[in-house]
């Protein structure tokens, strides 16, 4: 068994992360900044722990030492994921100061082991055709924020002197996603989905990632990155199993492809507008990107050396839309056309 410190514990790959860490024999430490998330850290079987990512100041570095001291490995899955630019400083701060300071204070307790949740956008919408770990990045020349700053964090990760492992997910879904492209499914039940993108994603299922992650590290697997990408699919395709999979939201979903230059056209009106009101809009200039690229993820050398499986998308949504109806966030469904 092992003593292992996670960050991101509350969120929607940390949750997945800690439940499998901890059915694996591990024991946990999750970061938590709130009693609510210490209270969902010990639901799932790990101890919260204070401390703060991004901070320099002496109080905040002597709490992350502190979470640090006495593990054998880190779990980094901690992100800011927000696409939306005056949220740019205090992203860069997360990601990459964030990512900067874990490192330090890992090789400083002599960790052994960080193992990072980065993301296909360290590559940058910027390249095309099919991913493979091979394919140079491009994060780093990229406007998107998000882009970039995952780039610099896997910077850090290769230049640090602690051993490490890179997981590249690409579009996750599954079970208790609520922000990320389940966002998708949201904005077809609230009818606010202006058109169903002209790209094209490679959707991966969040239970498998964790359990590609707690695999390599049981299998002592240091300075390899792995791409975890998934079922690959259109947007029209991936909204069209939307609809069909509920009449359960009772609600009308695009069926055709809106061109891009429409998407990114209502993206940077509603960017425009949202420096009036001071609210970030359902679609920013950034989350219409990723929609209108074409991604293909080749998941050959994480299928070949962490047992890692790709879920059919329909198996995939309906574990998605079950959570969230679970959660209380879809309003349509069979008979509720309102």
């Amino acid at each position: 068994m092992a003593e292992v410190l996670l960050t991101g514990a509350t969120g929607f790959v940390g949750q997945h992360l800690l439940r499998e860490l901890v059915a694996a024999g591990h024991a946990v430490r999750g970061i938590s900044r709130s009693e609510s998330g210490d209270a969902a850290i010990r639901a799932l079987g790990g101890e919260p722990v204070r401390a703060t990512l991004g901070e320099e100041r002496p109080a905040e570095w002597a709490l992350l030492q502190a979470a640090v001291e006495g593990c054998d490995a880190i779990f980094h899955t901690a992100a800011d994921t927000t696409q939306w630019r005056p949220h740019n400083p205090i992203q860069t701060r997360t990601n990459v100061r964030g990512a900067e300071l874990l490192l330090r204070a890992a090789e400083a307790a002599g960790i052994r082991r960080f193992l990072h949740t980065s993301s296909v956008s360290a590559y940058s919408h910027l390249v095309h055709g099919v991913l493979r770990e091979d394919v140079p990045q491009r994060g780093g020349e990229s406007w998107v924020n998000y882009e970039r700053t995952k780039f610099l964090a896997e910077q850090a990760v290769r230049g640090s002197r602690v051993p490490w492992v890179i997981f590249q997910p690409s579009h996750i879904l599954g079970p208790g996603d609520t922000r990320n492209w389940a966002r998708l499914i949201l904005l077809v039940d609230q009818g606010k989905l202006p058109g169903a993108p002209p790209g094209s994603g490679a959707f991966a299922d969040v239970r498998e990632i964790a359990r590609a992650q707690v695999r390599a590290f049981e299998d002592g697997i240091e300075g390899e990155t792995f791409l975890l990408g998934g079922a690959h699919a259109s947007f029209v395709e991936l909204i069209g199993m939307i609809g069909m999979i509920g009449e359960r939201l009772g609600r009308k979903a695009p069926t055709r492809a809106t061109p891009a230059w429409v998407l990114k056209s209502v993206a940077w009106a509603s960017d425009t507008l949202s420096r009036v009101t001071g609210k970030m809009p359902d679609i920013t200039p950034e989350t219409a990107v990723f929609p209108c690229h074409d991604l293909q993820v080749d998941s050959s050398k994480a299928k070949a050396q962490l047992g890692y499986l790709e879920t059919p998308l329909p198996e995939l949504l309906d574990a998605t839309i079950a959570s969230l109806r679970e959660s209380g966030l879809l309003r349509g469904g069979p008979g509720n056309r309102a």
